[in-house]
């Protein structure tokens, strides 16, 4: 949702400059919820010299910000500071080219004159004939042929460019029956003859477009985002100069050897090793485990991972390419592309179709020829033999299918991405599951016998220095308690203290949210006055049901265990609870590798993974799924994600792809069914071509009815 600029932005919008002379930055502004934000926002940057104007984007939680060259990100950034609002900066993001869009139109096209030219064709049907019959085929022809060169334009090109280099596909011989077709139709209107087929045409044209519209709608679902990882790392970062001066360098300037100052709750823009300072990181970007790793002189930081302390001072060592998070996008990329070798069951059966019409079609027509029916005649079985063989049916047998089963699993909170995917899934015998955000819930849950332990005014002052806090565990704890109907209590010059936690006066008194002195593990401390009033200790959970899902899975005949790229204790408390066996510490290719291992034993691998450092395991597994509160990484590399925070989405999946392909092979039967005993019809001169496409749809229409059965596959 756009909004436009509030009067602060008409003021903007309205600064002497021109087209040429603006860049844009677009920020992130997580903290942005509603339309009066969206006003604050926009009206944050009515101070700031150089700033044409602000456009905020609710739906995205970011604004775009028109301005001269003279101003840099963090002038905006400390603009939305003192409005109140966190940002950062984004890349800009192209919108990777749609399958689906360039088939709208022509499908669109295709139904809506397919439905005129039939309610023309009852007429005719019924028994008109004379100059009524010639008014009707006049009037189809009017309506037909614009919409048939329209519609079939996705088919003539193709099988144009087939042709131009001396090879044939399925287009070619579905051009040739639609162009035989649509040419014998107008010669029979002109001549004023008793059948025109432009009917079965655009029927033809129309059940063929819809098969490719819905494969399409899953391969554009199933677009992986290897630039996405990438947009994990900051645009750019504050660069100190010899002299001591600092200035904003684009992310694609830096060099090694550079000096960046990164801020307390800044991303790295690229690889390092801390020369001054000392803080913690948030790397579960890259290695999974949730708790922030502590960083002081001399430790090796990469771009991507957030600084949450204290401001540090970092030596550049590796930049773009030659980055981490640029390594892992390499690793992901290469492993989608190994994907191709799954063809789909549509396609390796298609395979043979463009050569065996050709054949049978000619053999018809010479026969007919041969038999002395004549040019027209043998032509018009020709055509038939063309329209009666298409693969609408074949065409719809797997797409249909996986949308079926896909808006099924949709209902139970799991969606489906790459309808290929559920062919793999269904294949699948191992499982592998990441323990982070995949078994566990990957957030900090605070312990519910310390929340407990709160007096009613202690809870809504934690709850109201946590509600200032974007850190994980305030977060956690402004969860847990608003759960439970605390209030956050008023307090006063509230202020977050980077490395110390949340402070403020609570009616005089000075109360503060922070890190404990001597909890182990992640734990934060509620004090007033000078007293420590509670410890909470902070864990992150298993998901619900992971025991019922985990037997779900061994039901099935899937072998599961734990690859985590989390430390050794962490992962082995998690084994103990699951019963699982486990591999701990693995790097983003160490579980590429393991997964690799598997498949040179015959297994069909399950990837069940949540974060950036299991975006390469996501895309070189047979297949793949996500938690919903994955990484924007995880998210586009899974073929599925489920929504819910219950495991029991494995099982379930599982079950549901399973179901798809035994319904896939149904259809196939069926498909391959109607030409065995179509075609012999259709070459005997049985047929009509109007039949003949009567008949294909029909069969496509059994096809999507047996499909249909999926709608409960994911019960």
């Amino acid at each position: 949702m756009n909004a436009p600029a509030g009067p602060a932005g008409a003021d903007l919008a309205h600064r002497d400059a021109t087209a040429d002379d603006l860049l844009h930055t677009v920020l992130s502004v997580p903290g942005m919820h509603c339309a009066g934000c969206m006003g604050k926002v926009e009206r944050a940057f009515g101070e700031v010299d150089g700033v044409v104007a602000a456009r905020a984007n609710l739906t995205a939680r970011s604004v775009d910000v028109s301005h001269r060259a003279g101003v840099e990100a963090p002038d905006l950034v400390a603009a939305l500071a003192m409005a109140g609002f966190e940002a950062q900066p984004r890349a800009a993001e192209r919108e990777a080219p749609s399958a689906v869009k360039p088939l709208l139109a022509p499908l669109a096209v295709a139904a809506f004159a397919c439905m005129n030219v039939m309610l023309l064709s009852v007429s005719v049907w019924s028994g008109a004939d004379g100059t009524t019959r010639d008014l009707f085929h006049w009037l189809s022809a009017a309506i037909g042929v614009p919409a048939i060169v329209f519609a079939g334009r996705p088919f003539f090109s193709s099988a144009f460019g087939a042709l131009k280099r001396g090879r044939t596909n399925m287009d070619v011989p579905i051009s040739i029956g639609v162009t035989l077709a649509t040419g014998l139709s107008l010669y029979e209107t002109v001549t004023h003859g008793q059948e025109a087929w432009f009917d079965g045409t655009l029927m033809l044209l129309l059940f063929l477009l819809a098969g490719r519209v819905l494969d399409a709608m899953m391969r554009d679902r199933a677009r992986a985002g290897v630039d996405a990882l990438l947009r994990q790392a900051a645009t750019g970062a504050m660069v100190i100069e010899a002299d001591g001066a600092t200035r904003w360098v684009e992310a694609g300037a830096l060099l090694p050897g550079m000096l960046m100052r990164v801020a307390s709750g800044e991303r790295l823009a690229a690889d390092g090793e801390v020369l001054r300072g000392e803080s913690r990181f948030d790397q579960s970007l890259l290695t999974g485990e949730s708790e922030p790793v502590a960083a002081g002189p001399g430790t090796a930081v990469h771009a991507g991972t957030l600084n949450v302390d204290a401001p540090v001072d970092v030596r550049v060592s590796a930049v773009g390419q030659d980055t981490a998070l640029a390594e892992i996008a390499r690793l992901m990329e290469a492993a989608g592309q190994s994907r191709s070798s799954y063809v789909r069951i549509a396609d390796r059966a298609s395979r043979l179709y463009a050569p065996a019409v050709h054949t049978l079609a000619a053999l018809t027509f010479a026969g007919w020829m041969i038999a002395g029916a004549g040019l027209y005649k043998s032509l018009v079985i020709a055509i038939a033999v063309l329209i009666i063989t298409c693969p609408c049916a074949l065409g719809l047998a797997v797409p249909v299918a996986q949308v079926v089963a896909a808006g099924a699993l949709m209902k139970r909170g799991i969606l489906v991405k790459d309808g290929s995917a559920l062919e793999r899934l269904a294949a699948v015998d191992r499982a592998l599951l990441d323990k982070t955000g995949t078994l566990t819930l990957g957030r900090p849950v605070p312990d519910e016998a310390a929340l407990g332990a709160l007096s009613v005014a202690e809870a809504e002052v934690a709850l109201a220095l946590a509600s200032h806090s974007r850190h994980p565990l305030s977060l956690g704890l402004v969860q847990a308690l608003s759960a439970r109907g605390v209030r956050a209590a008023e307090l006063d010059d509230v202020r977050e203290e980077p490395g110390r936690g949340v402070t403020g006066l609570w009616n005089g008194t000075r109360v503060t949210l922070g890190r404990p002195q001597v909890a182990q593990g992640m734990a934060t401390a509620l004090t007033l006055g000078s007293g420590v009033i509670c410890v909470i200790p902070f864990a992150d959970r298993l998901r619900p049901d992971a025991e019922a899902a985990l037997q779900g899975l061994a039901s099935l005949h899937v072998e599961a265990s734990i690859l985590s790229g989390d430390s050794l204790p962490a992962v082995a408390a998690v084994a103990r609870a699951t019963g699982l066996t486990a591999q701990a510490a693995a790097s983003p290719s160490d579980k590429k590798d393991a997964i690799a291992r598997l498949q040179e034993a015959g297994r069909n691998v399950l990837m069940v993974g949540d974060g950036l450092n299991d975006g390469p395991a996501l895309a070189a597994a047979n297949a793949s799924i996500a938690p919903g509160s994955a990484s924007d990484v995880g998210r586009q590399a899974a073929d599925l994600v489920f929504t819910g925070d219950s495991l029991l989405a494995l099982p379930r999946a599982v079950r549901a792809a399973r179901a798809t392909m035994r319904v896939v092979r149904q259809n196939f039967v069926l498909a391959i069914g109607y030409n065995v005993l179509a075609v012999p019809l259709a070459m005997a001169g049985v047929v009509t071509p109007l039949i003949a496409a009567v008949a294909m749809s029909t069969s496509s229409l059994i096809v999507v009815g047996n499909s249909l059965r999926l709608a409960g596959a994911a019960r």
